[in-house]
């Protein structure tokens, strides 16, 4: 997993498909920034979608967005920019899990 997020830390910006934004806009109402947003608030889970990564890996992440928009984002890294495919709101179970990394971190921070 931390090969994931060493990925991301390597990242100098996003990559705009200007068809990708625009359907995330029209189907999820979900806007650029917002999807932005979520790449610099934690708790942010990534996972590799195994399923959908040829020929080009693809990558799901769940976060949160500054205003508190809880988000699932299938991403591709390409030349060091985040590329966002699709992005909505979670779903039922994609909340639950996230609540879940949420608390394992507040556990593990002494300031809690």
């Amino acid at each position: 997993m931390a090969d994931l997020y060493d990925l991301l830390t390597e990242c100098t910006g996003f990559q705009w498909d200007a068809g990708n934004a625009e359907k995330n806009w029209i189907k999820h109402s979900v806007s650029r920034v917002e999807c932005e947003e979520l790449f610099f608030n934690e708790p942010l889970l990534i996972a590799m979608a195994v399923k959908h990564s040829s020929p080009e890996a693809r990558l799901y992440a769940l976060g949160q967005t500054d205003g508190g928009r809880r988000l699932f984002l299938v991403f591709t890294v390409r030349d060091q920019m985040i590329r966002v495919i699709s992005a909505r709101d979670m779903s039922q179970r994609e909340e639950r899990e996230y609540e879940h990394a949420q608390t394992e971190e507040d556990a593990q921070d002494p300031r809690v």
